[in-house]
């Protein structure tokens, strides 16, 4: 053969592997694991799921936390006004639930770890883009004359 040998089956994979250097190090001072489908989420913004993997650092041994938004905003390099834009986003398709604890005090982050298809949330309607107005018209019942 010309230029090219056959290389070994392990040589292909060790180009076509992520190859992790220093794994000690970095378990040494902790690692968040963050499910895939959050990750592959079409519907979250990277913002939005690096938040919540912060949110799940800090949840690590239990299924809560409460961090204030300043010490996110600290920790992730963000602003304090795109924490609460992510925090709402996430909350929104069902991921966070925040339950406020009161004034001056953190709110408390209940995390959902299940995919959005398994935790549909009933509370909320989708209205598949309509204004307000013509849902409050679609829910009213057609009469076909006095009762």
């Amino acid at each position: 053969m010309h230029g090219n040998s056959l290389r070994s089956f392990g040589d292909v994979l060790k180009e076509r592997t992520i190859i992790l250097k220093g794994a000690d190090a970095a378990t040494a001072m902790g690692f968040t694991q963050v499910p895939n489908f959050l990750l592959k989420s079409k519907k979250l913004t990277s913002g939005d799921k690096i938040v919540f993997a912060m949110l799940l650092s800090y949840a690590w041994a239990n299924d809560f936390c409460f961090p204030g938004q300043q010490t996110l905003a600290d920790d992730l390099g963000l602003s304090d006004r795109s924490v609460r834009t992510h925090l709402k986003a996430l909350e929104a398709e069902g991921l966070l639930h925040i339950r406020q604890r009161g004034q001056g005090k953190t709110n408390v982050y209940e995390l959902e770890l299940k995919p959005p298809q398994y935790h549909a949330n009933p509370d909320r309607k989708k209205t598949s883009g309509l204004g307000r107005k013509d849902f409050a018209v679609l829910g009213r019942k057609k009469t076909s004359g006095p009762l």
